[in-house]
């Protein structure tokens, strides 16, 4: 998964400038879904949506930097009970603390392994060349890009499963192209005319590209290309600064319900089973868990109930593009539903704003036809208003834990002086502390 890529930023989406020849070869050879969209457009939050196959608010995590629910089952954990190896390599950002990526304590009650990972090699949050990150606990700094350091590690983990005949669960959740923007002069060939932010954003995408592309190579040469399923996608919306677009000629960026917000490139390639396709039936992040479930064979002991997303197992082969279930979102007081091309959107739930489009004809989100719609739109409206109810008591269930910032956790105090030295972390330190920031 990505951090902050556009459903627009790969070249088998015809972009203008960008080259991404791995995703192309991926794509094509796999089940591209034109219609995937992030649990939220927000990072946190869809990362919830991933582990859990539910809505973000629904599992405590209402904004960045919440911490995922305790008592909530993840994908890992269900995995690692049938024999599998479990690894997260990357971005966590579900640990309860806000600010540029730091590596996690061995101790923190919130880290990867407390929700089924036996090896995690993690940031906090973004991260960038030369990062530092958690090995399990013990903090390891390393050098070169952070697409490929991730990746390496993830593969000498994937590779030790083989070697022991196990099945392995491998998350590898990347930092780019999340700011702060960083790339090598080589990945930044083609964008000399680009903004220095726009150019540095879309090197981050090349790299990525490339460590893909080494990960797709490596599983073929280790022998379990056949049956090794590799889900890729972004874990929101693209952002507003950046040139050319990133979202494609859709409407709204990050933090948006339009489907700039929430719409982002994904595929799935496995070559035992799914033969190159591509589909346009909606899809969410939140139906990951439920479709590995039902591949690994534990969907009977898994109530469909427990779920806001579904199994899309049976669209792998299938030329299936009509949805049953329609596919919720609700973050920060707005929310959306989308029923195959109808989407409602909830300005503000409290104040029961609602919106009803058309994705078929109005692919922009530009006309509202909630009132030439009426039976249509208070269906929808009375559709989200219950589900939105069920979230609300499960909200209720839960003791909220707020986000802090790490530069004002005592535990962080003694690297300051080191970590000074260090770009990406100089400013964060140097600002006054969170409680001085918001002081009436």
């Amino acid at each position: 998964m990505t951090d902050d890529q556009g459903w627009g930023q790969t070249s088998y989406y015809n972009h203008p400038i960008l080259q991404t020849p791995n995703l192309d070869m991926m794509a094509a050879n796999g089940l591209r879904l034109d219609r995937f969209y992030a649990g939220a457009p927000q990072c946190s939050p869809t990362r919830a949506s991933v582990l859990t196959g539910k809505n973000n608010d629904r599992v405590g995590v209402f904004y960045h930097g919440y911490p995922l629910d305790k008592n909530e089952k993840t994908i890992a954990q269900e995995l690692k009970k049938i024999g599998y190896s479990t690894g997260h390599f990357g971005k966590w950002h579900l640990n309860g603390v806000r600010g540029p990526g730091a590596p996690i304590f061995k101790d923190d009650e919130y880290n990867p392994g407390y929700y089924g990972f036996d090896r995690w090699l993690s940031s906090s949050n973004f991260f960038d060349t030369n990062p530092i990150l958690s090995d399990n606990g013990i903090f390891k700094e390393f050098n070169g890009s952070s697409s490929m350091i991730i990746v390496n590690e993830a593969l000498k983990f994937i590779k030790k499963s083989v070697e022991e005949s196990k099945p392995f669960f491998t998350v590898i959740w990347d930092g780019s192209p999340h700011n702060p923007f960083e790339s090598s002069d080589i990945d930044k060939v083609g964008f000399e005319k680009l903004n220095i932010e726009s150019r540095e954003h879309y090197g981050e995408i090349v790299a990525f590209d490339r460590s893909l592309g080494i990960l797709r190579k490596t599983i073929d040469e280790i022998g379990v290309k056949e049956n090794t399923i590799i889900w890729y996608c972004s874990d929101n919306g693209g952002l507003n600064r950046i040139v050319p677009s990133t979202v494609g000629g859709l409407k709204g960026f990050k933090n948006t319900m339009w489907e700039g917000g929430l719409r982002v490139p994904a595929i799935i390639e496995w070559p035992k089973l799914i033969k190159p396709q591509i589909s346009k039936y909606p899809v969410s992040t939140m139906d990951m868990f439920p479709t590995i479930m039902e591949i690994v064979g534990l969907n009977d002991k898994q109530s469909l109930k427990n779920y806001d997303g579904e199994s899309i197992f049976d669209i792998f082969n299938s030329k299936k593009e009509i949805r049953s279930s329609k596919i919720p979102f609700r973050f920060d007081n707005r929310g959306a539903l989308i029923h195959n091309n109808i989407k409602l959107i909830a300005r503000n739930i409290k104040d029961y704003e609602f919106e009803l489009y058309d994705l078929l004809n109005d692919p922009t989100e530009s006309n509202d036809i909630s009132k030439n719609n009426t039976a249509l739109f208070e269906e929808m409206k009375d559709e989200f208003l219950e589900w939105n109810k069920t979230v609300e008591v499960d909200i209720k269930k839960k003791k909220i834990v707020e986000p802090l910032q790490w530069r004002d956790q005592e535990k962080y105090f003694p690297f300051f002086e080191k970590w000074n030295k260090r770009k990406e972390y100089s400013w964060y330190i140097k600002r006054e502390p969170f409680s001085v920031l918001f002081e009436k």
